[in-house]
Protein backbone atom coordinates (compact mmCIF):
# COMPACT_ATOMS: atom_id res chain seq x y z
CA UNK A 1 0.00 0.00 0.00
CA UNK A 2 1.71 3.65 -1.04
CA UNK A 3 -0.46 6.48 -0.47
CA UNK A 4 -0.46 9.81 -0.25
CA UNK A 5 -2.41 11.86 2.08
CA UNK A 6 -4.07 14.52 1.31
CA UNK A 7 -5.78 17.19 3.31
CA UNK A 8 -6.31 20.67 4.69
CA UNK A 9 -4.94 21.26 8.83
CA UNK A 10 -6.83 19.93 10.76
CA UNK A 11 -8.75 16.84 8.99
CA UNK A 12 -6.91 14.72 11.38
CA UNK A 13 -4.58 12.87 8.61
CA UNK A 14 -2.07 12.58 11.43
CA UNK A 15 -4.80 10.77 13.77
CA UNK A 16 -5.84 8.50 10.84
CA UNK A 17 -2.56 7.86 9.62
CA UNK A 18 -1.40 6.50 12.89
CA UNK A 19 -3.86 4.09 13.53
CA UNK A 20 -3.15 3.00 9.58
CA UNK A 21 0.23 2.52 10.54
CA UNK A 22 -0.25 0.48 13.87
CA UNK A 23 -3.27 -1.58 11.46
CA UNK A 24 -0.97 -2.23 8.28
CA UNK A 25 2.36 -2.19 9.26
CA UNK A 26 3.67 0.32 6.98
CA UNK A 27 5.29 3.55 7.79
CA UNK A 28 3.75 7.12 8.37
CA UNK A 29 6.25 9.22 6.22
CA UNK A 30 5.51 13.15 7.78
CA UNK A 31 7.74 14.99 5.62
CA UNK A 32 8.62 17.45 8.76
CA UNK A 33 10.12 13.96 10.78
CA UNK A 34 12.03 12.90 7.90
CA UNK A 35 13.34 16.33 7.45
CA UNK A 36 14.48 16.61 10.97
CA UNK A 37 15.94 12.83 10.69
CA UNK A 38 17.61 13.61 7.53
CA UNK A 39 19.52 16.72 8.99
CA UNK A 40 20.08 14.48 12.47
CA UNK A 41 21.36 11.45 10.72
CA UNK A 42 23.49 14.48 8.00
CA UNK A 43 22.44 12.60 5.12
CA UNK A 44 23.94 13.97 1.95
CA UNK A 45 20.25 15.60 1.34
CA UNK A 46 20.05 16.35 5.06
CA UNK A 47 23.49 18.25 5.11
CA UNK A 48 22.50 21.09 2.02
CA UNK A 49 18.80 21.24 4.02
CA UNK A 50 20.62 22.18 7.03
CA UNK A 51 22.51 25.08 6.13
CA UNK A 52 19.10 26.29 4.00
CA UNK A 53 17.30 26.32 7.30
CA UNK A 54 20.01 27.30 9.47
CA UNK A 55 19.92 30.54 7.00
CA UNK A 56 16.27 30.35 8.01
CA UNK A 57 15.08 30.01 4.18
CA UNK A 58 12.69 27.30 3.10
CA UNK A 59 13.82 23.75 1.77
CA UNK A 60 13.97 23.74 -2.05
CA UNK A 61 11.55 20.88 -3.88
CA UNK A 62 14.62 19.25 -5.24
CA UNK A 63 16.23 18.70 -1.62
CA UNK A 64 12.85 17.58 -0.36
CA UNK A 65 12.71 15.07 -3.21
CA UNK A 66 16.01 13.60 -2.12
CA UNK A 67 15.54 13.24 1.22
CA UNK A 68 12.06 11.14 0.05
CA UNK A 69 14.25 9.29 -1.94
CA UNK A 70 16.32 8.48 1.04
CA UNK A 71 13.67 7.56 3.10
CA UNK A 72 12.37 5.16 0.35
CA UNK A 73 15.57 3.30 -0.18
CA UNK A 74 15.30 1.75 3.65
CA UNK A 75 13.90 -1.44 4.60
CA UNK A 76 10.97 -0.58 6.40
CA UNK A 77 9.37 0.69 3.15
CA UNK A 78 9.19 -2.44 1.09
CA UNK A 79 5.83 -3.29 1.49
CA UNK A 80 4.66 0.09 1.17
CA UNK A 81 4.13 3.99 2.69
CA UNK A 82 1.77 6.52 4.02
CA UNK A 83 3.61 9.77 2.78
CA UNK A 84 2.23 13.06 4.59
CA UNK A 85 2.88 16.80 4.02
CA UNK A 86 4.42 16.25 0.82
CA UNK A 87 3.38 17.09 -2.52
CA UNK A 88 1.61 20.18 -1.48
CA UNK A 89 1.70 21.70 -5.23
CA UNK A 90 0.88 20.32 -8.33
CA UNK A 91 4.71 20.75 -9.69
CA UNK A 92 5.97 19.01 -6.46
CA UNK A 93 2.96 16.15 -7.09
CA UNK A 94 4.39 15.94 -10.94
CA UNK A 95 8.08 15.55 -9.37
CA UNK A 96 7.01 12.89 -7.05
CA UNK A 97 5.17 10.54 -9.92
CA UNK A 98 8.39 11.09 -11.65
CA UNK A 99 10.53 9.38 -8.60
CA UNK A 100 8.37 7.02 -7.95
CA UNK A 101 8.41 5.52 -11.37
CA UNK A 102 12.16 5.76 -11.69
CA UNK A 103 12.04 3.65 -8.09
CA UNK A 104 9.18 1.14 -9.50
CA UNK A 105 6.95 2.24 -6.49
CA UNK A 106 3.99 4.24 -8.00
CA UNK A 107 1.23 5.38 -5.91
CA UNK A 108 -1.68 3.10 -5.06
CA UNK A 109 -4.07 6.02 -4.26
CA UNK A 110 -3.84 9.69 -2.52
CA UNK A 111 -6.96 10.02 -0.38
CA UNK A 112 -8.22 13.29 0.72
CA UNK A 113 -9.46 13.96 3.65
CA UNK A 114 -12.57 16.11 3.35
CA UNK A 115 -13.74 17.95 6.27
CA UNK A 116 -16.25 21.39 5.64
CA UNK A 117 -14.02 24.27 6.26
CA UNK A 118 -16.33 25.66 8.90
CA UNK A 119 -15.93 22.30 10.97
CA UNK A 120 -11.99 22.98 10.47
CA UNK A 121 -12.29 26.32 11.70
CA UNK A 122 -14.02 25.14 15.46
CA UNK A 123 -11.13 22.03 15.13
CA UNK A 124 -8.75 24.38 14.94
CA UNK A 125 -9.72 27.67 16.91
CA UNK A 126 -11.28 25.44 19.44
CA UNK A 127 -8.67 23.64 20.70
CA UNK A 128 -6.93 24.58 24.40
CA UNK A 129 -4.91 22.68 26.61
CA UNK A 130 -6.00 22.65 30.73
CA UNK A 131 -3.13 23.53 32.18
CA UNK A 132 -3.83 21.06 35.18
CA UNK A 133 -3.65 18.38 33.53
CA UNK A 134 -2.41 18.73 30.42
CA UNK A 135 -4.95 17.48 27.94
CA UNK A 136 -5.99 18.41 25.27
CA UNK A 137 -9.47 19.86 24.64
CA UNK A 138 -11.97 21.38 22.35
CA UNK A 139 -14.25 24.74 23.53
CA UNK A 140 -16.78 23.03 20.69
CA UNK A 141 -16.12 19.10 20.54
CA UNK A 142 -15.22 17.88 24.01
CA UNK A 143 -17.78 16.36 26.54
CA UNK A 144 -18.71 19.42 29.16
CA UNK A 145 -18.15 17.07 31.47
CA UNK A 146 -14.21 16.92 30.66
CA UNK A 147 -13.93 20.75 30.36
CA UNK A 148 -15.32 21.03 33.77
CA UNK A 149 -13.17 18.66 35.48
CA UNK A 150 -10.28 20.68 34.21
CA UNK A 151 -11.76 23.90 35.42
CA UNK A 152 -12.94 21.94 39.04
CA UNK A 153 -8.98 20.43 39.20
CA UNK A 154 -8.10 24.35 39.41
CA UNK A 155 -7.38 24.38 35.48
CA UNK A 156 -7.31 27.37 32.53
CA UNK A 157 -7.95 26.12 29.06
CA UNK A 158 -5.08 27.35 27.32
CA UNK A 159 -5.28 28.84 23.66
CA UNK A 160 -1.84 28.30 21.34
CA UNK A 161 -1.21 31.74 20.38
CA UNK A 162 -1.14 31.08 16.68
CA UNK A 163 -4.69 29.18 17.25
CA UNK A 164 -6.41 32.00 16.31
CA UNK A 165 -9.00 32.90 13.88
CA UNK A 166 -6.94 34.97 11.97
CA UNK A 167 -3.75 32.55 11.80
CA UNK A 168 -6.22 30.02 10.66
CA UNK A 169 -7.72 31.65 8.34
CA UNK A 170 -4.19 32.35 6.61
CA UNK A 171 -3.25 28.70 6.88
CA UNK A 172 -6.62 27.45 5.44
CA UNK A 173 -6.54 30.29 2.40
CA UNK A 174 -2.62 29.01 1.88
CA UNK A 175 -4.00 25.74 1.77
CA UNK A 176 -7.22 26.46 -0.95
CA UNK A 177 -4.94 28.00 -3.08
CA UNK A 178 -2.03 25.42 -3.52
CA UNK A 179 -3.00 21.87 -2.68
CA UNK A 180 -6.31 21.60 -4.33
CA UNK A 181 -5.05 21.87 -7.24
CA UNK A 182 -3.23 18.78 -5.83
CA UNK A 183 -6.20 17.13 -5.61
CA UNK A 184 -7.49 17.70 -9.23
CA UNK A 185 -3.75 16.56 -10.36
CA UNK A 186 -4.71 12.93 -8.68
CA UNK A 187 -8.70 13.41 -9.83
CA UNK A 188 -7.23 13.18 -13.43
CA UNK A 189 -5.11 10.51 -12.64
CA UNK A 190 -8.00 8.03 -11.39
CA UNK A 191 -5.98 8.25 -8.18
CA UNK A 192 -7.81 10.22 -6.01
CA UNK A 193 -9.93 8.62 -3.06
CA UNK A 194 -12.15 11.01 -0.99
CA UNK A 195 -12.52 9.81 2.54
CA UNK A 196 -15.42 12.00 4.85
CA UNK A 197 -13.29 12.72 7.75
CA UNK A 198 -15.81 14.54 10.30
CA UNK A 199 -17.04 12.81 12.91
CA UNK A 200 -15.85 9.45 15.62
CA UNK A 201 -11.93 8.92 15.30
CA UNK A 202 -13.11 5.42 14.67
CA UNK A 203 -15.91 5.87 12.34
CA UNK A 204 -13.65 8.14 9.94
CA UNK A 205 -11.27 5.14 10.06
CA UNK A 206 -13.89 2.84 8.49
CA UNK A 207 -14.34 4.56 6.23
CA UNK A 208 -10.81 5.51 5.07
CA UNK A 209 -10.47 1.70 4.91
CA UNK A 210 -13.65 1.02 2.98
CA UNK A 211 -11.96 4.01 0.81
CA UNK A 212 -8.75 1.98 0.35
Amino acid sequence: MRIVLLGAPGSGKGTQAKKLTEDKRVPHISTGDMLRAAVAAGTRFGQRAKSIMEAGQLVPDDIMLGIISERLAEADVKDGFILDGFPRTRQQALDLEELLDGLEQPLDAAVLMDVDFDILMKRLTGRRTCSASGKLLNVYFSPQAEIDACLSAGGELIQREDDNEETIGNRLDVYRSQTEPVVEFYRKRGKLKTVDAEGDIDAVYQRLLAAL
